[in-house]
This record gives C-alpha cells, structure tokens and sequence, in this order.
C-alpha cells in the first residue's frame, strides 16, 4: 500500500513540477527567435531557480535579481528581492525546491537514468551541504556588494561564473539560436559549458548535486523550514524510529528525528512511505 501511495505521490509530483516549469517558460516566440523576453512580467521574480536570460522566460531569477541590485544606489530594488524571499520562505521554505523549481525538475529526471551504482552520500556529505552557504555569502552578496568597477556597479557573480542554471536555460538557447550571441561566446561561456556538465553527470549519479551543495536560493529558502507555514510533524504516537522515511529519502535525512532539516526539499516521499502516517504536512 505505501508503495503505490508513493508512486501516486510521485506522479502527482512530477505533473506539478512539469506544469510550473511551463509556466515560467511560457513565451514559445523566445525559442523560436533566439531573443529573450522583455514584457512586463519579467519585473517579477520566480520562486525557484530559472534564469532571466532563458528565451521562453516570462520572470526573473530572484539570485541573479538580488546580484544585479545589491549594490544598487536606490535601495527599494534589492529590497522587493529580499522582501519576495521571504515572503516565499515564510510561507513554503523548499517547498520551492521540490515542486516548483525548473532546475529541480531537470536534476530529478538525470537521476531517473539508469546507472551501475547510485551514490546516496559523498566523503565529507555534511562540510559539503555548507557549501551552498559560501555560494550565497561570498558570490551572490559580498563579491557583487564590494567588487564594483568604475561606475560604482558590481557584477552578478554567481550567475557569470558559476551557475549551471543560466548555461543550460539561457547560454547554450541563446547561443544556438542567435548569431550575434554564437559569435560573442568565449572563455566564459566554455568554463560554464564545464560547470553544467559536471552538474548534469554527477545528477545521474547523486541525487540534485546542485541543490545539495551549490544552490544559494535553496540555501536562504532552508533558513526558513523549520518556520514556515508549509512543514512537516511527526506523530510521536503513530511513529516507531522504523527507518522507512530516512530510506525513501534521496537527500538521507533522518526525518522522523528531524522533519524540517533545513536540506529538506519537501518532496513529500517520506510523508507517502510512511507505513504508520506518522507524518504530517501542517500548512500553518
């Protein structure tokens, strides 16, 4: 019974994240002419990871937005950002991350590709979920804070050096489908082509690689599991430590002993496993 009820869950899943990765690449005429979006939508931000510069965007990146305004000299911007992330944190936390980030998607269905040997936890697993903290910390607000060039502007760090998301959804479209774009590709764009596919081989291997150890937005949206109104509660009558959420669980998170692991992406497969119930989703 808990399998099928898995399953079902899984299916369900897998169509909420479908569905809301369409929406966010809604505009079909970007693809087809190789130019991005300029509407009025794109003024406001996404919850998860999908980058402004993807041709069928119809929002902005809230990492690569807060980057750009960090260092803004009006405020009110960056502000928006802020006050958008923890709107979304305070009310989801990573929920985000399990169900409606398009990167999250993509990472899943690479970890759907057969393999001989699946990895569930990397030498020194708990220093390297850290890492996405230094992501957030130094590349997406001290570099681009500090650093700044002649005319007192920083440059979005994280997006331009690192993230795997901008090279998938927005470097390689563009780049195949614009001319001008093709010819204007160089080092950096080969040094993101690397990153990218490092993500992608070692997502067929690891469970979300990204999300885990690089992800800044997962990393503020994991501040605020433990609070949001979208969390999870064990039942400690229903409960016997039997192990099956923990084993279910892609990311290895004892979730009877903690539910709201700021690593939890509320996937919801641990709350299907259960053969007691003994989880539950709480709204507020």
């Amino acid at each position: 019974m808990a399998e099928s009820k898995l399953k079902k869950h899984s299916r369900i899943r897998l169509f909420v994240q479908a569905a809301f990765a369409a929406l966010s690449n809604g505009y079909i005429k970007g693809f087809a002419n190789g130019k991005i979006f300029e509407g009025d939508s794109k003024f406001l931000c996404v919850p998860g990871m999908n980058c402004y510069s993807c041709p069928g965007a119809l929002g902005a990146c809230p990492i690569g937005s807060l980057q750009a305004t960090l260092n803004a000299r009006e405020y009110r911007v960056s502000l928006y950002v802020v006050g958008l992330l923890v709107i979304f944190g305070t009310f989801l936390g990573r929920f985000v991350c399990g169900f409606l980030c398009p990167f999250g998607l993509i990472q899943d269905l690479l970890f759907k590709i057969p393999f001989i040997k699946k990895i569930r936890r990397l030498p020194g697993e708990k220093g390297l979920r850290h890492l996405r903290f230094v992501f957030l910390g130094v590349f997406v607000i001290l570099l681009p804070m500090f650093v700044i060039d002649i005319t007192g502007l920083g440059e979005p760090w994280f997006c331009k050096w690192i993230c795997p998301v901008g090279t998938l959804e927005g470097g390689i479209p563009l780049v195949l489908l614009n001319n001008a774009m093709r010819s204007a590709a160089g080092f950096i764009f080969k040094w993101k082509i690397a990153i990218l596919s490092i993500t992608i081989l070692s997502s067929i291997v690891i469970y979300r690689p990204f999300c885990r150890y690089a992800c800044p937005l997962g990393a503020v949206y994991g501040f605020f599991n433990k609070i949001s109104f979208c969390r999870f509660k064990i039942d400690t009558t229903k409960c016997t430590k039997c192990g099956a959420c923990q084993k279910v669980c892609k990311l290895d998170i004892p979730v009877y002993e903690n539910p709201n692991s700021m690593d939890c992406i509320r996937c919801g497969e641990c709350k299907a496993a259960c053969p007691k119930e003994a989880i539950k989703a709480t709204i507020f």
